[in-house]
């Protein structure tokens, strides 16, 4: 990424950074969050830890005088993420949740062509991501204590797609499958954001999806094709006249452009990026915090 430098990386262990800074020529590698978080030399930390680690790894370092870049699902529920927001304003730190699809450029298109009315008005939305996981219950995925299952780790993905067409839904369906160690498998999701617009999403670790994401309006439909997440292509299916099949060409890993859009933010001092504002991420936990109420799901020591 232009103006940019990968300059620390902080692990659980010596050993552990030690290995990820020599894959990637890291010049200083730190034991813990802790030591990352007082490098004088860091302006902004990535969090990618587990999704039990978001709140007290992003808190450490706002308060450390970092701006932060935190995974998804941003915390674990809508009390954490209030916490952290609150932090990140009372420190005047940049803070943002890194869903990392709304910068791709295929994303930007697809806002182009919403904006140009290429389907009318768009009043459905059909998105699913699910992979067939090995099950075991220790693995970050099938893990409770460490947040796992299909809502936070895939769910989070076309939970996020709707809230930006919409906003947050109005009325919430939901069935979810449980398995043996006690997080959901798979979970099945019905959306009403209100004036016709509606939402059926799926997230799974047990079944192979299409990953695709099919936006319908009044004039037509957009399909983003497989690994919608990571979009390199969409095709326009319009109700009059020719389709049209779009492919976007990508440069890096998908990653960079998140990155940049990032950098540009912390260059002009900006505090959020207005592409994942933090009241819609706390808006998306908040929904998921309603998922949860109603499918019966907690995890073991999260912030009430």
């Amino acid at each position: 990424v232009a103006d940019a430098r990968l300059v620390a990386v902080g692990s659980r262990s010596a050993a552990s950074a030690d290995r990820f800074a020599g894959e990637f020529g890291i010049p200083r590698r730190h034991p813990s969050a802790e030591a990352l978080a007082a490098d004088p030399g860091v302006d902004i930390v990535y969090i990618a830890s587990p999704h039990v680690a978001h709140r007290e790894q992003s808190l450490l370092c706002l308060r450390a005088g970092k701006a932060v870049l935190c995974e998804k699902p941003f915390t674990l529920n809508a009390a954490e993420a209030r916490e952290v927001i609150a932090c990140a304003r009372q420190e005047g730190r940049f803070l943002m949740e890194a869903m990392w699809t709304r910068f791709f450029p295929t994303i930007e298109t697809l806002r182009r062509l919403l904006d140009e009315g290429a389907i009318g008005e768009p009043r459905a939305l059909s998105a699913s991501i699910g992979f067939p996981a090995d099950v075991d219950a220790s693995h970050r995925l099938f893990d409770p204590a460490l947040g796992g299952g299909a809502l936070l780790d895939t769910g989070v993905y076309p939970i996020s797609f709707a809230s930006m067409l919409w906003g947050p839904p109005r009325e919430i369906g939901c069935v979810a499958a449980f398995g043996a160690s006690g997080v959901d498998e798979q979970i099945s999701l019905a959306f009403d954001h209100g004036e016709g617009r509606q939402a059926l999403l799926l997230a799974s670790l047990r079944a192979d999806t299409p990953v695709e994401a099919v936006l319908m309006g009044t004039g037509g439909c957009i399909r983003l094709h497989r690994h919608w997440y990571k979009p390199t292509a969409l095709s326009v299916l319009p109700s009059r006249g020719a389709a049209r099949h779009l492919e976007v060409a990508l440069t890096g890993n998908g990653f960079n452009y998140e990155a940049a859009a990032v950098t540009a933010c912390l260059q002009q001092g900006l505090l959020e990026h207005p592409h994942m504002p933090l009241d819609e991420t706390l808006a998306i936990m908040e929904t998921m915090d309603r998922i949860r109420a109603r499918i019966g799901l907690t995890y073991p020591g999260e912030l009430a």
